[in-house]
């Protein structure tokens, strides 16, 4: 799927592949009205544990003398999957003489044939609570085959950096397609800002994970 942050229009492909040594085509274009020059693109994962790009001789990124508009460019990268992930990419490059720093937004990658994934994850709170105030996290699994023996953990890490189990639960089975919700409930105690994680497991195996945040504050 092409998609846009500008000056660059990009797309990653496959974005299912098999275990093991697998290669991703990362293509960019160029939609400003300004030509980019010594581009020097990597692709990243945000979970290095399952998935992470192999190194070349010369280091993990690509070199591009230049990206003029409405010009394309290809770049490939060896990866190492053991599951599934988010990536992105950056390129470092030159605008007018200036220093150019570019981020894309998150591709999911996914690896093998996993039973379910997690299809989003919320908060059921305005991006601001307060203090003492219970809330609730919502997780959304979706089947992509026929499953059972999934787990489903709740976590939040506190303003003052504890990380805190507040739910596991076993997930019902899931035919391909189908979707159940899961919550857990949690109470700020300390004013600042909660990350809220939800893991799912197939056995001992994580196959996903999703975060949403909240910034408790007092009355």
């Amino acid at each position: 799927m092409l998609r846009l942050k500008y000056p660059i229009e990009y797309e990653l492909n496959p974005t299912e592949i098999d275990k093991g040594k697998q290669w991703l085509t990362l293509t960019l274009k160029n939609t400003g009205n300004k030509t980019l020059k010594r581009l020097d693109v990597e692709l990243h994962s945000l979970d290095t544990f399952y998935l992470f790009p192999l190194f070349f001789p010369f280091g993990i990124g690509h070199y591009i003398g230049e990206l003029k508009p409405d010009e394309e460019a290809e770049v490939v990268f060896q990866v190492n999957a053991q599951g599934s992930a988010e990536v992105y990419a950056t390129i470092r490059a030159r605008k007018n003489g200036d220093y150019f720093l570019w981020e894309s937004g998150w591709t999911h990658i996914s690896v093998g044939d996993e039973k379910a994934e997690i299809g989003r994850l919320v908060v059921l709170s305005h991006p601001y609570t307060i203090i003492g105030k219970t809330l609730e996290a919502e997780a959304t699994i979706k089947g992509l085959e026929k499953s059972t023996g999934l787990k489903l953990e709740f976590w939040v890490e506190t303003p003052s950096g504890k990380f805190e189990e507040q739910a596991k639960m076993n997930i019902k089975e899931l035919s391909v397609g189908e979707e159940a919700r899961y919550s857990a409930e949690f109470t700020p105690k300390e004013k600042g800002h909660y990350t809220i994680y939800a893991y799912l497991y197939d056995g001992w195996r994580k196959i996903g994970h999703k975060t949403d945040s909240i910034y408790a504050q007092e009355e």
